[in-house]
């Protein structure tokens, strides 16, 4: 499918002119030797008739060869895509630098690769874009698109698009993205400033002060960056503290169960991320190939028992974010 979606093939696409009559999908493990959960796709081309693929309905069908259904597939090629959008948010005046958004290609395939780091600098081959005060809720939209969408074999090309306007109007959805963002990246203290604690000191029982408070500042209005009025305009934010939906609101009371539960710890560390709090929990193992991994789960019952329930109000937060995803044009079915 990439020859007819993805952005690479255009310039093949625009060359290769021929009408595609008719296309038929199926799951690419139904063939031997072939590993992976992706469609591969039939076409049945009349090379007669020169023509600029834009857009065709396929028939799907499933591993023992039932029909199933069909799927709308198209170029977008005048359309422009969720990179190019994020790229639209950099380089904006007086931001302060928070993170890194690693972006990998544009489609559902590479969403596991897609994730916010402390730091560029700690990656081999950096490509995205930096997470700051006057772009963090594009950026948590971004990683949230990317991250609420279940990749299947039949949806794994599936392009993600330049979304349309209307996202910037719904609040709730933007700060939805924000908890998720919050609950669900790769921030680690040991590489730079932890800016991504959403409590204070009281809140969790810290031992010491944190070294930023940039989160919670963002949150409650004190460091965000506010918009010029526009009298045309329901969306101008103001310095005032986020609302969150009821959704968010559980996320957010079941990671100050978390951090509590951590910082009780005689050896917690106070600027301790996500991250770092599952790594004290969950441990290490040597990998065959001589990598350490973290452990996948944890000898700790209240621990195992907290981030379980973090993970299911995530769960249900995501569920809630997924139709605006199609919504607001970030994906089309």
């Amino acid at each position: 499918l990439k020859i007819l979606q993805a952005p690479n093939f255009r310039d093949f696409r625009s060359t290769f002119r021929a009408k595609l009559g008719r296309i038929f999908l199926v799951p690419a493990d139904t063939f031997d030797n072939v590993k992976g959960s992706f469609p591969i796709a039939f076409h049945i081309w009349r090379l007669d008739c020169p023509e600029l693929f834009s857009r065709i309905t396929g028939d799907i069908f499933d591993a023992d060869g039932r029909y199933i259904g069909s799927k709308s597939i198209e170029s977008n090629d005048e359309t422009r895509t969720l990179t190019d959008w994020i790229i639209s948010t950099r380089n904006r005046h007086g931001e302060k630098i928070i993170g890194f958004n690693y972006s990998a290609a544009n489609d559902i395939q590479h969403n596991n690769y897609n994730r916010i780091e402390t730091s560029k600098e700690i990656l081999p081959s950096p490509r995205g874009s930096l997470v700051t005060s006057h772009n963090l809720i594009e950026s948590s939209i971004y990683i949230s698109v990317r991250k609420v969408i279940s990749q299947t074999w039949l949806n794994d090309r599936d392009q993600y698009l330049y979304p349309d306007d209307s996202w910037n109007h719904d609040i709730l959805f933007q700060n939805d993205c924000l908890t998720f963002a919050i609950f669900n990246n790769n921030i680690q203290s040991q590489f730079g400033t932890n800016h991504w604690i959403p409590f204070t000191e009281e809140e969790v029982g810290a031992r010491d002060s944190f070294k930023s408070h940039f989160m919670t500042d963002f949150i409650s209005g004190k460091d965000r960056p506010t918009q010029e009025a526009d009298l045309f305009s329901d969306n101008t934010r103001e310095a005032c503290p986020l609302e969150f939906s009821q959704e968010a609101v559980a996320v957010f009371d079941a990671g100050r169960e978390l951090w509590r539960y951590y910082h009780s710890q005689n050896d917690s560390n106070p600027d301790a991320s996500l991250y770092d709090i599952k790594l004290y929990f969950q441990g290490t193992k040597a990998m065959k190939n001589g990598k350490i991994q973290m452990k996948t789960d944890s000898t700790d019952k209240v621990y195992t028992e907290l981030i379980r329930n973090l993970r299911n109000k995530l769960k249900i937060l995501a569920a809630k974010i997924e139709p605006k995803v199609y919504e607001y044009g970030f994906l089309k079915k």
